[in-house]
């Protein structure tokens, strides 16, 4: 095929592995985890289940069941068939009538193996025909069917440039604190000097199945599109997991026959948290992922409120009557090149280009629709959209464009949006100020944001009531913005710096406890770090424990790159004439790939199994053995380990089409980022222990 075939198979895999699933749902009630129920979200939905003859599609949880009319049920999970899954499924059959059970699960069977302590490699699927057995004695009768099979429905096709893969959503680069509890549990020699030094097999084996399973996903695809793919890796994760494709066991035969060339970059995230936590994105759907709320159940998708579209009135309980619409308009051709627009083009480009795409649709309809040129307003998209309200027929047609249009409008006049600007004109200040001081000076600009809540005197000095004031959220991300780019700092005496940052991190953590016990009402983020529900459960001594714990995570922030050798700095200072800027990462290394002298970098780590490497390396004194290099290959898949935010999607198309416009470049990654994401993902994620249904 051609190049553009190859990233076209690529797209359209998660298609093809949900037709496997539907083969086999016929009649059929489904039960689906939230996580696969998220990947079939951007692949059509729950419609093309029920086309499929579904009957009925319901939460893969041990509170559901089937009537006695309902013969027949197909699970859908992400996890290993051990554990908790297991007692599920066992508790919806024994609740139900099933006479026919299939059990759909992404993870592979030499996952399962593994997983059962077997090491050895052995034929047919012997975990999955023993499960089959169970199913056949909970359904009560050895002669009713019931089969188990690996389908990896694991990605999540969100647009033309991007996959996800919402399976492995809260896989992230290790940080400091995981690197002291790997060692906490190793004699005194044994312990790792730093975070690259860690090979797979010290991982807890939670974290080691998580990473197989994953590179045994992207190895189904591979295989599915005949491709023989160079690994290279950026970080510590990114090595391991390369590693790990490098050496699966079913990717050297197909290496040696598969008819298309590829290569992958492997990218911690760890390399560049400035870029994810930042505001400079200039982008429309970062700012709609912020402000509206999350669906329920999934990571990347929000909720749109659709009551502009019908004649309801506004009552505190309309928001229980009426669906939630969402950005997931993967049916609507015309929806989807919107979605395409508004994701890798700047704010303002994608802004105009709602308004375009609801003004022809609403001509096409012949809707009385007034033109207007100048600054798009949310008041103006929304008297565009209350025209559809007239005509059912033109409101059922243009649902996805009509979605889209609703949560641009609702971000703009969101009244949380004026602290984007907030954090943004804060941020390059402190970027100026890192190329002319000392961190702790710089770090001390904080303590002045740091207010809590205006209680009922929120006119007093010392108090924050507007809206675009920095609230705790904001200020968290200030502090990740601000560690992340420690190093930048003007260097001072070594002792007396210490000393003083000590004295003023004590203060900011104690002025920061006070911020987050003063709020009103919890964030989802203060939440998840205080482990407090509300803020009536919040006490000062878990809020200090919180923040303190956070410190200690921010520490090491600014060290996350020193095992590079040369893409070590995300960070231009100021020359006097232009003002110091954020250079981010995945640029440089897209400049490096794309070089045209086709220069060896060494932070892009060459990764391939077995033996070959070691013989290259022996005889490269004697003959000339060219490493193999990123840009040899027609395709380029970047794979970003802990997330990519819209503002990198749009930079990589840009890169791409400066340096080598005929290249093919298809970014997976983990999840879509929104800036909060970050510090959930640094301060109150497992990453050590991922949650893997055992």
């Amino acid at each position: 095929p051609s190049r553009a075939g190859l990233t076209n198979d690529f797209t359209r895999f998660p298609q093809q592995m949900w037709e496997k699933v539907l083969s086999k749902v016929k009649k059929a009630v489904v039960f689906m985890d939230d996580k696969c129920a998220e990947a079939l979200h951007w692949s059509g939905g729950a419609a093309v289940l029920l086309e499929a003859g579904a009957r009925n599609l319901k939460e893969f949880s041990s509170f559901e069941a089937c009537g006695a009319n309902e013969p027949k049920a197909v699970f859908v999970v992400s996890t290993l068939l051990k554990g908790r899954t297991v007692d599920i499924i066992k508790d919806i059959i024994s609740l139900s009538h099933f006479q026919y059970c299939v059990v759909i699960t992404t993870v592979a069977h030499s996952v399962h193996l593994l997983a059962n302590n077997v090491t050895t490699e052995m034929e047919g699927n012997p975990v999955f025909e023993q499960f089959e057995e169970k199913l056949c004695e909970w359904m009560g009768n050895m002669n009713y069917t019931a089969e188990v099979i690996r389908v990896p429905v694991v990605f999540a096709p969100v647009s033309q440039q991007l996959i996800l893969t919402p399976t492995f959503a809260h896989l992230f680069p290790l940080l400091s604190p995981d690197l002291e509890s790997i060692n906490a549990k190793r004699p005194e020699k044994k312990r790792f000097g730093s975070l690259v030094d860690i090979d797979t097999h010290s991982l807890p084996v939670e974290l080691q199945l998580e990473i197989k399973s994953l590179a045994s996903a992207l190895n189904s695809v591979f295989e599915a599109t005949g491709t023989r793919e160079e690994s290279f890796a950026v970080g510590p994760m990114s090595r391991i997991i390369a590693g790990e494709l490098a050496n699966h066991p079913q990717a050297k035969n197909r290496r040696k026959t598969a008819p298309n060339k590829a290569s992958i970059i492997f990218v911690d995230r760890t390399m560049d948290l400035t870029g994810a936590v930042g505001h400079h994105g200039d982008n429309l759907v970062e700012k709609i992922l912020t402000v509206l709320e999350p669906l329920a159940g999934h990571v990347t998708d929000v909720q749109v409120d659709m009551l502009e579209l019908t004649s309801l009135q506004r009552t505190p309980h309309s928001q229980t009557t009426l669906a939630p619409g969402c950005l997931a308009q993967t049916r609507s051709p015309a929806a989807q090149s919107l979605w395409e627009a508004m994701l890798t083009s700047k704010h303002k480009e994608a802004v105009m280009e709602v308004r375009r795409h609801l003004v022809e649709t609403a001509s096409k309809e012949k809707l009385p629709i007034k033109m207007s040129m100048g600054r798009v307003t949310p008041e103006q998209l929304c008297s565009y959209m209350q025209l559809f309200r007239r005509s059912w027929g033109a409101l059922e047609s243009h649902c996805g464009v009509l979605q889209l249009g609703l949560a641009t409008a609702q971000t703009l006049r969101h009244p949380g949006l004026p602290r984007w600007d907030a954090c943004l004109a804060f941020e390059r200040l402190l970027l100026q100020a890192l190329g002319d001081s000392e961190f702790p000076a710089v770090l001390r600009q904080l303590l002045p944001l740091m207010k809590p809540r205006g209680g009922e005197d929120s006119t007093a000095s010392g108090s924050r009531s507007r809206e675009d004031e920095c609230g705790a959220d904001e200020l968290v991300l200030l502090l990740v913005y601000l560690y992340s780019l420690a190093d930048e700092a003007q260097p001072a005496d070594q002792d007396t710096e210490e000393e003083e940052l000590e004295k003023l991190e004590r203060e900011l953590i104690g002025v920061l406890t006070l911020v987050i016990t003063r709020e009103p009402e919890l964030s989802p983020l203060l939440q998840k770090l205080t482990g407090c529900a509300n803020a009536e459960e919040l006490t000062t001594e878990r809020a200090h424990s919180a923040v303190e714990e956070m410190f200690d995570t921010l520490r090491g922030l600014s060290h996350t790159r020193d095992h590079l050798k040369q893409l070590r700095s995300v960070y231009t200072a100021s020359d006097g004439v232009h003002q110091a800027t954020y250079r981010p990462f995945l640029r440089q290394i897209l400049e490096e790939v794309f070089h045209p002298d086709r220069v060896e970098c060494p932070d892009i780590e060459h990764m391939s199994g077995g033996l070959t490497d070691l013989l290259k390396t022996g005889f490269s004194m004697f003959m000339k053995v060219s490493r193999p290099h990123p840009s040899d290959n027609p395709v380029l898949f970047l794979f970003l380990v802990g997330g990519v935010t819209p503002s990198e999607l749009r930079l990589i198309k840009e890169v791409v089409a400066t340096h080598k416009p005929g290249t093919q470049v298809l970014v997976l990654s983990t999840r879509l980022l929104r800036p909060t994401d970050i510090p959930e993902l640094l301060f109150t994620t497992q990453r050590l222990l991922p949650d893997i249904g055992i």
